[in-house]
């Protein structure tokens, strides 16, 4: 049996001020004619499927249109919630779409959601898994959580009946590690790890025989573990431009996982970086194939004086560009980054500490009445040590 494993499609999304719609409408043909040019008996959709929780209705539309091309080529579609997605909105008609060969996950369950394929000789039961804050189980991390919910799903498994020996996927949307090494991250993913309270490390996933990833937009593997992230089909950020998008196109066979092969995906609009003066960067368009100049451009500017409308004048030739940005300002802004990074933090204090990630997370400062708070709490958590 083969199917694709595709994820964090972030329909709707909007990158410095520039609908991706178009780009995404383009990039899902690609997949479905990856699908059936690989003879795909499923898509496999990892979370993150919309990039807000009340998406624009072109995005629906999109959505729409994308699993209902897949059904008319007999392609079934399973696909989880991610932690963009809202579960009431994606699940909508469910039990309707489970009749049409399209099962979603988003509501909060609690025992995982099961999908059992036979293809030719290969049996495979998908245990569906959507993100879920730690909260709505009970549970103190999502480490704790997702151990639960797998602890159920082995035990209602020893009770089968039938006692055939089957493949076992699991689709879920968390942010996984392997013995506390993180996967690898674009910058512009901007991910918050509080003490670990998000990790699910991926031990958990034994026993399985490919676990599909959603929520990192790099794709890879972790560890040696039959467990993959996908990644985004398009570049999202300046911070992914050099990376190679793909989605994964997985054979499973009577013993277990097959083969886990990228399929490279080429996108509409490529994301790039340049550099160099305004002037050497408008003469260089001259010598550039007319579609090259459509890409997404961040134009770093070697210039040190001041520039008239630079903005203006490449759009003259380059019509996408996103983003400019001043090289002496961007240099000061990575050797910012880099003190911050190697600053001591065991120096520094429970409140201090707190105060900087408050900074960060809402852009600005923590108030004299919030600071007593969190000194009051690592006061007693301190005690109870």
């Amino acid at each position: 049996m083969r199917f694709l494993h595709i994820a964090d499609l972030h329909l709707g999304k909007i990158v410095n001020d520039f609908s991706m719609l178009e780009d995404q409408k383009y990039i899902l043909e690609q997949i479905i004619g990856m699908a059936e040019a690989n003879q795909a008996d499923g898509v496999v959709i990892a979370g993150d499927v919309y990039d807000r929780a009340i998406p624009p209705g072109e995005a629906v539309t999109l959505l729409n249109s994308f699993l209902t091309r897949l059904r008319e080529k007999e392609i079934w579609v399973v696909m989880v919630g991610g932690n963009h997605d809202s579960p009431e909105r994606l699940s909508f008609g469910n039990s309707l779409l489970q009749k049409q060969g399209v099962y979603i996950a988003g509501m909060y369950q609690e025992s995982l959601e099961k999908f059992l394929v036979k293809e030719k000789a290969c049996a495979t039961q998908f245990a569906l898994l959507p993100f879920y804050k730690p909260s709505q189980a009970g549970a103190a991390t999502s480490q704790e959580m997702v151990r639960d919910f797998l602890t159920r799903y082995w035990e209602e498994e020893g009770k089968r009946a039938d006692g055939v020996k089957i493949n076992h996927v699991l689709v879920t949307h968390f942010f996984v590690t392997d013995k506390g090494r993180e996967p690898e991250l674009s910058d512009g993913e901007t991910t918050i790890h509080v003490g670990g309270l998000d990790n699910v490390d991926v031990s958990l996933f034994q026993g399985f025989d490919y676990v599909a990833l959603g929520h990192i937009h790099k794709p890879q593997q972790i560890g040696d573990y039959p467990v993959w992230y996908a990644g985004s089909p398009l570049k999202y950020s300046f911070g992914e431009s050099e990376q190679v998008k793909s989605v994964l196109l997985v054979t499973l066979e009577g013993k277990g996982l097959g083969e886990v092969r990228p399929l490279a995906l080429r996108p509409l609009r490529e994301m790039k970086k340049i550099r160099g003066s305004l002037k050497e960067i408008m003469e260089e368009a001259a010598d550039r194939w007319e579609e090259a100049c459509q890409d997404y451009i961040q134009a770093v500017l070697t210039d040190k004086g001041e520039l008239i409308d630079p903005i203006g004048a490449l759009r003259s030739r380059y019509p996408n560009v996103m983003q400019i940005v001043r090289e002496e300002a961007l240099r000061h802004q990575i050797n910012e980054k880099r003190q911050k990074e190697q600053a001591p933090l065991e120096k520094k204090e429970i409140p201090d500490l707190f105060g900087a990630f408050y900074q960060e997370v809402r852009g600005e400062e923590l108030s004299d009445a919030g600071r007593r708070v969190i000194v009051e709490i690592a006061g007693e958590l301190e005690g109870g040590l």
